[in-house]
């Protein structure tokens, strides 16, 4: 493990977490010459996900600093290396949470790289030269093709870049439960925040009767109005939430900070399923009547393998679907941060990585 190889001549500017305080600063460090398998980004707009946020502040027990976050990006090739066919210089690309893995497990041969046992990410991963890998936060990147997708021309590039991470974490799950191609279905989405919103829009989409349930009130003329929620339940008024017992077929629940499922599970139908993609950092709680007495099913989902990345923005790009954002200049950085630790923004914040002058 080091921080950089000799194949590292590529001086970048960009913006880390040095230590656990999470305070970002400029950083300035080094990027792997682009080799035969690997296309040059310059990055235009990079997201930031409440998975940064517990990077930079080590929530996990795992940050290697300096830390250089960022695994929502958007940006164009300005270089190709020879064994790269399905890119082109100026191409308009992505690049999501995923560096490198081991390319010959089951899991790899199936698409489903994300779950391979060796799977690197974007940022605070060790790459195959035994680099540390560095995020989005910086004005280049160099990243293997076969981690990269296309951005759908008609999407603008800085909206879209959420959909590398938030909008490929609900998409997965979806397809997974068959809410594509079986229009429909009562599908409700917990927490409307940088992932649920996204959720909503595919979900209504695709076809669905979309339920959105939160702890905000204040949410609800969001939720229905602008982006086409059918109905609400506020998840702490208790006659509501019994109103809403066994009439969902779905739920995603989006949540990030520790909460009970059970309440949440009563919702479903006999047979229903609650899919958990967010990520709190303590456990939470699953009672066990609910799932008993419902015949109900729990399951994780995790992002996606490049193959269904690729089809999610596709998907979005024929449906038009972005995410709703807050554009940021990168002296900003820490006050988006501790704006999205208080869930303060509508609802995603980007960083105008291209739009800055140089460090």
């Amino acid at each position: 493990m080091a921080l950089e190889t000799p194949n590292h001549t590529q001086t970048v500017a960009g913006w880390a977490a040095y230590d656990s305080s999470g305070k970002i600063a400029p950083y300035i460090f080094k990027r792997r010459e682009n080799g035969v398998n690997d296309v040059t980004i310059q990055v235009m707009y990079c997201g930031i996900c409440h998975t940064d946020l517990h990077h930079v502040k080590d929530d996990w027990g795992i940050t290697m600093y300096p830390v250089v976050p960022g695994h929502e990006i958007t940006g164009v090739i300005t270089k190709v290396g020879s064994n790269v066919k399905n890119f082109k210089l100026g191409d308009r690309v992505g690049v999501g949470c995923l560096a490198a893995s081991c390319l010959e497990c089951e899991f790899c041969k199936n698409s489903q790289e994300n779950y391979c046992d060796q799977i690197q990410f974007t940022y605070n991963g060790i790459f195959w030269d035994g680099s540390i890998t560095y995020g989005g936060y910086s004005e280049m990147l160099v990243a293997d093709h076969r981690y990269v997708v296309h951005v759908p021309d008609n999407l603008p590039i800085d909206a879209a870049a959420p959909l590398l991470c938030a909008g490929i974490t609900v998409f997965s799950p979806m397809k997974d439960c068959q809410l594509l191609e079986s229009p429909g279905k009562k599908v409700g989405i917990v927490g409307l925040g940088g992932l649920g919103h996204v959720a909503v829009k595919m979900a209504k989409a695709f076809g669905h009767q979309v339920t959105v349930i939160s702890t905000s009130p204040s949410k609800e003329n969001e939720a229905k109005q602008r982006l086409g929620a059918d109905y609400f339940l506020v998840s702490t008024d208790a006659k509501q939430m019994q109103r809403g017992k066994r009439t969902l077929d779905v739920i995603l629940d989006t949540v990030s900070a520790k909460h009970s499922l059970g309440p949440i599970l009563e919702l479903l139908k006999v047979n229903g399923t609650l899919v958990v993609v967010g990520a709190p950092d303590r456990p939470i709680e699953l009672p066990s009547f609910p799932l008993i007495f419902g015949k109900r099913a729990v399951k994780g989902s995790m992002t996606g393998g490049m193959k269904e990345t690729q089809e999610m923005m596709d998907v979005c790009g024929k449906h038009n679907i972005t995410c709703d954002v807050e554009l940021i200049k990168p002296d900003k950085i820490n006050q988006a941060l501790d704006r999205l630790a208080r869930n303060d923004v509508r609802y995603r914040f980007v960083i105008d990585i291209a739009g800055t002058s140089k460090l």
